[in-house]
């Protein structure tokens, strides 16, 4: 989100879902929105079928929402901002760019345009393989659309030019104006129900609650006055570079706190590796994951049933979580475990209950300084919500930006960590299928989501499997530089050859063994989206006698 909080202010969907609905022209890419996001995908749709919408989709694979799409992009992995400075090239070069908003509203034009400007789509078409007349063709779809909207997720995200790839996005919000207005946007979709509110409430390394950054001495002077402590004046670390500190030394004890990283984060065998050789782990969660089996201490805590609290979600909107069920055995809510954990290391710490808390936060936390239990009692909240009368807030920017003007960025194209070779010639990309939710730590425990999707596979097409003598169905080895997994052979026209396409869900066949943590270097978001794999056919014991 580094790039979007760079151009715009804020880190944070742009507009209200809801939105979605009405706009003109809707720009899905790096989402897998039917699978990942159900119900905004229902939104696109209804854009599409009940009210005219252009659909452009870019994505590599062939997707359940290219079907509603009048155009599909399907670019190389990894080739996103290439690809993205090719429709901003000809947008500008036919004169669709919205000269007026690009006047009053944003600064750094010429910079941007410097490399822009040598972005051909007949360049683009050799870095992407994306036809040029393609690339045309979307960027006049955006460029003449009055409501464009652009929607993105982790498939922008995760790589190492992440960040260039969030602020090409935001350069092309700012080149046509779609941003400041109903149904247009940047909305980026959160990959979990409470992403949001954990980046709000401070779960950056560099910030405090409200993006209220730690490095800042008058902002930490003033939750030192409110939490009664010192606190710490240079941004800590991210997931994966605390592994790599761990593994030095420098970090001795984790504490892990509903996050399963030996499935969900990058190169797993050396996550394990490096969590075993901690010196203390300690893990809260409702049930017993991949992670627990490294974990010196299990703090069981309580599901979302069984807790009071609110979540944020991919829209801004804080909505209350009522307790329904009392917590099984020694299970406990979230907030009373961390106060008596706190305690006992020396900072007293108490609440009555979790409204408390949330005042607390109001106090604190301008963005959400309006926001109470007692208001949202009587419905969610859209931050910035910063006084007790405010009614919310259902898109941003509507006169100015956080920062002032709208920051156009140069964005040259980069190529991924790590690409095909002789000896690793597939690229794999990883990502989620709709019946299991992130590490599947929840949704496996239900037999009946289990059955309807009951383990991990490799999407491979058919003109691969071919070549490898693979049928549909079939165990085949997939190796990176970092590991080998066995996986069921699932036969695809989705997938183009020279890619396979893997869900991470699954322990048994486990995608981010593979993949790689090479890091964005901003936003120190893994390359968790492309890397360089080979592929083997597993011999039956009979074919393994004859060899």
């Amino acid at each position: 989100m580094a790039g979007l909080a760079a151009a715009f202010g804020s880190g944070a969907m742009t507009n209200s879902t809801a939105e979605l609905e009405h706009a003109d022209c809707i720009f899905v890419i790096g989402s897998n929105t039917t699978e990942a996001h159900p119900i905004v995908a229902l939104r696109i749709k209804a854009a599409v079928t009940k009210h005219g919408a252009s659909l452009i989709v870019a994505d590599p694979r062939r997707i359940e929402l290219t079907r509603f799409a009048a155009l599909h992009i399907r670019q190389r992995c990894g080739s996103d901002v290439m690809l993205l400075n090719a429709i901003m090239n000809v947008i500008v070069n036919e004169g669709l760019h919205n000269k007026a908003f690009i006047a009053e509203r944003t600064e750094n034009f010429d910079e941007f345009w410097q490399v822009a400007q040598t972005t051909t789509p007949e360049v683009a078409q050799l870095a992407s393989g994306v036809p040029a007349e393609d690339i045309r063709r979307a960027a006049r779809m955006l460029g003449t659309a009055k409501r464009p909207s652009i929607v993105y997720a982790m498939g922008i995200t995760q790589h190492i030019t992440g960040t260039d790839n969030v602020k090409a996005l935001a350069n092309l919000a700012l080149l046509i104006g779609g941003i400041g207005r109903p149904a247009t946007g940047v909305n980026p979709l959160r990959g979990q129900n409470n992403v949001q509110g954990a980046c709000d409430m401070g779960g950056l390394p560099s910030v405090f609650p409200g993006y209220q950054r730690v490095d800042v001495p008058e902002l930490r002077a003033k939750f030192e006055e409110a939490w009664g402590t010192k606190l710490p004046d240079k941004p800590g670390l991210t997931i994966v570079e605390i592994l790599h500190a761990a593994e030095d030394g420098r970090i001795k004890a984790l504490y892990c706190m509903g996050e399963n990283p030996v499935l969900s984060d990058p190169n797993s065998n050396h996550t394990r590796q490096v969590l075993a050789g901690l010196d203390l782990l300690v893990v809260q969660d409702i049930f017993l994951t991949e992670t627990c089996e490294y974990a010196h201490v299990v703090l069981p805590t309580a599901s979302f049933a069984e807790k009071d609290g609110t979540f944020t979600n991919t829209e801004r909107r804080v909505q209350r979580v009522r307790k329904a069920l009392e917590p099984p055995g020694q299970a406990r809510q979230d907030w009373e475990i961390v106060c008596d954990v706190a305690t006992r290391m020396g900072r007293p710490m108490h609440y009555e209950n979790p409204s408390q808390i949330m005042d607390e936060i109001a106090s604190l936390t301008p963005s959400y300084g309006g926001i109470s239990y007692e208001r949202l009692d009587k419905g969610g909240l859209q931050w910035p919500c910063p006084t007790k009368d405010h009614p919310g807030t259902q898109f941003l920017h509507k006169d100015k930006f956080a920062r002032g003007k709208g920051r156009f960025h140069a964005t040259p194209f980069r190529e991924p960590a790590e690409r095909p070779d002789a000896e690793y010639p597939f690229v794999l990309s990883t990502g989620r299928v709709l019946y299991h939710f992130h590490t599947a730590t929840m949704t496996r425990q239900s037999a009946g989501l289990d059955e309807l999707y009951p383990g991990g596979d490799v999407q491979i097409s058919y003109d691969d499997a071919a070549d490898l003598g693979v049928q549909h169905g079939e165990l085949i080895e997939v190796s990176s530089r970092r590991g080998t997994v066995r996986a069921k052979a699932l036969l695809t026209y989705s997938v183009p050859r020279g890619m396979v396409y893997m869900p991470f869900h699954f322990r048994e066949a486990s995608a981010n063994v593979l993949t790689n943590d090479a890091l964005d270097p901003i936003a120190k978001i893994p390359e968790l989206k492309v890397c360089a794999v080979k592929l083997a056919k597993v011999a039956t014991p009979a074919e393994a006698a004859l060899v």
